[in-house]
């Protein structure tokens, strides 16, 4: 059974239905614009192609790092032995935090190594303190992939340096990036920090040029190997007249360090400005509350326990409707959480989100004589 009903007209007198925004010309082998807070896609281009992801693997290297701090299985004071494995790795290249074999250095140091200066040592001395052995971690990296369904997605090292088999999509960064800032907001702040000492009288820069152009930057990371080309996965959050709003841009394959900056500033600018968000229910608000047949109670609250936030082009706002689609007739007994239908949010013709929809409260069943009066009226109904 159907139920439609209007959302709040935000905007008067637009047309039936605002044309998409074409996204503006960029200058990468592949990107994807993602407006966070929504969930939404709001532009790609060959997002699951499947490429080298260099140094962006060290965003899933901080998720399962995250995860081991949050689980208590490792401390941002703990002090980690640094193998030769840890150090000949920070030797391949340039991305390096300089700790020496054999040295203690604590994880708080090592987390701002791997993070703000993309070292290749700091990263595997961190996968050997969570997994054992690097091995193990990168096992760790790719149950973690296969949990969120990442198909495009193989991790064969944690630092991201050229491995046969080593891949990842735009799309499936975006996945990862999305989790870290959503799950790990606490940790956020080592994306943002602009430069970082360590063994060296001289202070190493974040490679994320964005974090000194743009103070709504807050991160995330960049990376580069000659097959991958110049590569950056770049948020913002910015305080906007309806609210505010956190857009991701994952941006492949530029032809330089500049390019990938300008090119990924283009993309969340025109996500900031082509778009707007728009609440539609609180976490928790009830979007309907239908009947209830053989419960203790006539009636039960029905919503979702996540606020329900759609992106749409700006103007577009009056134009939302919402159509409920969900089981008929209700009968008891029924759990909190359980599904029962879905919420489209549809402007004009397309469907921009569905939404699932469940029991805000339990319902139990009643007694035997409502049971049996209830069913009588259900069989004329």
């Amino acid at each position: 059974m159907k139920y439609l009903f209007a959302v709040l007209a935000l905007l008067a007198g637009l047309p039936a239905a605002a044309q998409v925004p074409q996204p503006p010309e960029v200058a990468a082998r592949s990107y994807l614009l993602v407006d966070v807070t929504s969930g939404q896609d709001l532009a790609r281009f060959n997002a699951d192609a499947q490429v080298e992801p260099a140094s962006l693997t060290k965003l899933m290297s901080a998720y399962v790092v995250f995860q081991a701090l949050r689980e208590k299985r490792l401390d941002l004071q703990q002090e980690v032995t640094i193998s030769e494995r840890a150090w000949r790795t920070g030797m391949k290249e340039s991305s390096r935090m300089f700790i020496e074999v054999a040295s203690k250095v604590r994880v708080d140091d090592l987390l701002k190594g791997m993070i703000i200066v993309s070292g290749n040592d700091a990263t595997v001395a961190l996968a050997e303190a969570v997994g054992g052995s690097v091995e193990e971690f990168v096992a760790r990296m790719n149950r973690q992939a296969q949990a969120w369904g990442l198909k495009g997605t193989t991790f064969k090292n944690p630092e991201g340096l050229p491995a046969s088999g080593h891949l990842s999509t735009a799309s499936d960064l975006a996945v990862i990036a999305t989790h870290l800032i959503r799950d790990f907001p606490e940790y956020l702040s080592y994306y943002s920090t602009k430069e970082f000492t360590y063994n060296i009288k001289k202070a190493q820069q974040n490679r994320n040029q964005l974090l000194w152009r743009d103070p709504s930057v807050d991160g995330l990371k960049t990376g580069y190997t000659e097959a991958a080309g110049y590569c950056l996965v770049g948020t913002a959050k910015r305080d906007l007249p309806n609210g505010q709003r956190r857009v991701l841009s994952v941006l492949l394959g530029a032809a330089s360090s500049e390019a990938r900056t300008a090119e990924s500033q283009k993309l969340l600018n025109w996500g900031f400005t082509a778009f707007d968000d728009v609440k539609l229910f609180d976490a928790g608000q009830a979007m309907a509350t239908p009947a209830v047949w053989k419960g203790g109670q006539p009636t039960a609250k029905i919503g979702s326990p996540q606020m329900v936030m759609v992106t749409v082009p700006r103007g577009a706002a009056g134009q939302l409707r919402t159509e409920l689609q969900r089981t008929d007739p209700l009968v008891a007994p029924l759990k909190a959480g359980q599904r029962i239908g879905t919420l489209k949010v549809i402007n004009g013709s397309r469907t921009v989100a569905e939404v699932p929809v469940v029991m805000l409260e339990a319902v139990s069943s009643a007694g035997f004589f409502q049971r049996t009066w209830d069913g009588v009226r259900l069989l004329f109904k």
